[in-house]
């Protein structure tokens, strides 16, 4: 069964007839052309398809696109400003933070929406007080970047990136 969608993506409305058992991950890729978001394992155990999903980090391949109908997407190609780069998108560039790339526009999803949610205050396994602003320490961001994988091990650059880019 189809059914007719309507999807902000990276700031421009798209509307598309998906059948209902579409991944957002696949109406983005075979849909819409937006190949940012990778197909890594596609049971949202590597990360290589995170998005910013009304402003959350989300695994696109384990969400239906019809479940999302009206929603915000963001990919890694949507958080540059003109022509400058998002400043996680900058840091990760100045700390050579990957090496063939393939897993980076998730990482860099991934790094926006936790910068968000350790600024909102939200704890980790690993926050040790509940009670002060989260400190982001190396400890934190590999806590809270996990569900990342990095296939070129790139994660040491990956974590000072994510520090610059939090500072």
């Amino acid at each position: 069964m189809d059914s007719e969608i309507t999807l902000r993506v990276d700031g421009r409305r798209e509307t598309l007839s998906v059948d209902t058992r579409t991944t957002l991950l696949d109406a983005l890729r075979e849909r819409l052309g937006v190949t940012s978001p990778k197909k890594g394992c596609d049971h949202g155990q590597c990360g290589a398809c995170t998005v910013l999903l009304d402003g959350r980090r989300a695994t696109s391949c384990l969400t239906f696109a019809v479940a999302n109908d009206d929603s915000e997407v963001v990919t890694a190609e949507g958080l540059a400003e003109e022509d400058e780069p998002h400043p996680v998108q900058q840091a990760l560039l100045n700390n050579d933070g990957f090496q063939c790339g393939y897993c980076t526009p998730g990482q860099v999803c991934s790094a926006v929406g936790m910068l968000d949610e350790a600024k909102s205050g939200w704890p980790s396994y690993v926050t040790e007080d509940l009670e002060e602003p989260v400190e982001l320490d190396e400890d934190e961001i590999r806590e809270r970047m996990s569900g990342n994988l990095c296939r070129c091990g790139a994660y040491a650059n990956i974590v000072t990136a994510i520090r610059e880019a939090a500072e």
